[in-house]
């Protein structure tokens, strides 16, 4: 038997040996969240779009993008709605919290009607499992919702109502500070969004064509009374992470052969405006910038959220990337995606994007910065109609 300074240098080696050999193991790659919000009281059915009559509770998806294929982490019932914007959906920076808006609900007198809904959800991420731990109402009709960088504020666009409700942040509180008007009742201000310094803001107003400036100190939200005059019907809206610059989609009127287009605004330009414009395929709702604000993704439905007796409909939907140079986006990549597809993630390194689509799935993508390749995709319940990620 060895002496025992000798077993020591002997054990000392072999740990030394074992930390060599798990150094050269690949480390996993990190979890990155994102939620899904999935309505369960609209169909997809031979191309038309169909209400159910005894749906089940609309579900949240909780994916970990930090994959590929992406995998399901847990799916809970929280209820959402296709009649809004899918930027519907946010994360805390730190991936503790989910905020989710839900702007319709069953109709309890009309089997397969729906009504307005004014309830934004709370998730926490890091429970085990993860489970909804408040709910707001921030009254009108909830829509599209943004949070600033320092996870103490989020925006919310009623839509009926004229208005924007401000919700204050605090660990795991979340309450409603109040709502700051910023037009007539039928102007629907639909999708909120701030600077990466957070101390401006955009809503865009879906019925008066315009996108309205807030300002933004601490837990004030004043509006400017300054509007940017966008294109026909700005709605979804995609704010850069590191610049002040937003790109606005411009859904037209729907489906009657209308071209669409996105604005790219620049607020650091001497008077805040529209400083380019491209045009794309019909209702591109789907909008989300990359994580380094280089690439800006668009998912079009292209027709295919028609009946397949329209002249306009066609059997697939496309999904666009576009690379940022100054304030000028340059088409780089397509692909077709499936029907009547909304949100849209990217993961954190910008080469992996998720697209909801009516087949109840996140479709998913590879991209080199050229090429979009099919990856798989992820099944969800329900039709997904708003996704988010932690911003970054």
């Amino acid at each position: 038997m060895p002496h025992p300074s000798v077993r020591a240098l002997q054990g000392l080696a072999s740990t030394l040996a074992l930390a060599l050999a798990l150094s050269t193991v690949p480390a996993p790659l990190a979890a990155q969240l994102a939620v899904s919000s999935n309505d369960h009281k609209t169909s997809w059915v031979n191309g038309i779009i169909t209400p159910v009559e005894r749906p089940s509770p609309d579900t949240a998806t909780i994916v970990d993008l930090g994959v590929v294929p992406p995998r399901v982490v847990a799916t809970l019932d929280v209820p959402g709605g296709v009649a809004g914007p899918p930027q519907a959906v946010v994360l805390t920076p730190d991936e503790g919290l989910a905020l989710v808006t839900s702007s319709s609900r069953v109709d309890p007198a009309r089997p397969g009607q729906t009504l307005p809904n004014d309830v934004v959800s709370v998730i926490d991420l890091q429970a085990m499992p993860p489970r909804v731990v408040e709910t707001l109402h921030v009254g009108g009709q909830a829509g599209g919702i943004a949070i600033n960088r320092a996870g103490s504020l989020a925006l919310v666009g009623t839509r009926r109502g004229g208005g924007v409700a401000v919700l204050g942040i605090t660990g795991r509180t979340v309450r409603l500070l109040g709502t700051v008007s910023i037009c007539d009742d039928g102007c629907d201000p639909s999708t909120p969004g701030f600077t990466p310094d957070g101390r401006t803001a955009l809503v865009t107003r879906y019925n008066d064509h315009k996108v309205a400036i807030l300002r933004v100190e601490g837990n004030e939200v004043r509006y400017t009374g300054t509007d940017i005059s966008a294109n026909l019907k700005p709605y979804p809206m995609a704010m850069s992470p590191v610049r002040n610059l937003a790109v606005v989609s411009n859904v037209g009127n729907g489906l009657v052969g209308g071209a669409d287009t996105l604005s790219v605004i620049d607020l650091d330009a001497r008077v805040p405006r529209v400083a380019s414009t491209v045009s794309v395929l019909p209702l591109p709702e789907g909008l989300a910038f990359s994580p380094d604000g280089t690439y800006v993704a668009a998912a079009s439905m292209n027709g295919s959220n028609a009946p397949p007796t329209s002249p306009l409909f066609n059997d697939f939907g496309v999904l666009s990337v576009f690379r940022l140079e100054d304030t000028t986006l340059t088409r780089v990549a397509e692909a077709r995606i499936g029907h009547w597809c909304e949100g849209i993630a990217w993961n954190r390194t910008a080469d992996v994007l998720v697209v909801q689509c009516a087949e109840q799935e996140l479709q998913v993508f590879r991209f080199d910065g050229r090429t979009l390749t099919p990856a798989g995709a992820v099944t969800v319940g329900g039709v997904p109609t708003g996704i988010g990620t932690a911003r970054p």
